[in-house]
């Protein structure tokens, strides 16, 4: 019983931090990843379908990404998508491709960055001691059950406490590469 809380506490924890990891890569750093094209849904034949899903996107050049679509009809779809999206990138059409050209970081979009990534990094700590808070109260109510000794429930309060640290840091480490990236571009 006891393995089972802080597995579920630890796995909850970790899929907070994949969540921030999705949410901090898709952001815009003045550099092309094709993370930055994963939140876009296309309008394919009625269907919200993930660009992803209906072309092979490249990334040739450093501020280039090249959107190749497996059925060209979607070529229309994929590019008003594009321009629907918040990524503020206009994209170009030849027919056959889409080339989104990523233009450098201004200073005062980079600091807008920097709040928005911040602001997701703290939602995801925020989550993270909601979890460990969670936990912390099954634990509480287990030991006034009767279910666990007091010196039990306090050994694994301390575990609880150590993973809370150990991810948050985490975070702080994604975070700071993050904004590494972003202020160096």
């Amino acid at each position: 019983m006891m393995k089972e809380i802080f597995k579920e506490a630890e796995s909850n924890m970790k899929k907070t931090i994949e969540v921030v990891k999705k949410e901090l890569a898709s952001m815009r750093a003045g550099r092309a990843t094709p993370a930055l094209l994963d939140k876009i849904m296309v309008n394919y034949y009625g269907t919200p379908t993930p660009v992803n899903q209906l072309a092979n996107i490249s990334v040739p050049e450093a501020r280039l990404l090249v959107i190749q679509p497996w059925d060209k009809s979607s070529l229309p779809e994929i590019e008003k998508a594009i321009l629907k999206s918040d990524l503020g990138i206009n994209p170009s059409n030849d027919g056959a491709v889409i080339r989104l050209v990523i233009p450098q970081l201004t200073q005062e979009r980079r600091a807008e960055l920097m709040k928005v990534i911040k602001k997701k990094a703290e939602e995801g700590k925020v989550a993270v001691r909601n979890i460990r808070r969670e936990t912390n109260d099954l634990l509480k109510a287990m030991q006034k059950d009767g279910d666990i000794s007091e010196d039990e429930h306090k050994r694994r309060q301390d575990e609880v406490q150590k993973l809370t640290d150990r991810l948050i840091k985490e975070i702080d480490d994604i975070l700071s590469a993050k904004e590494q990236e972003i202020m160096k571009i």
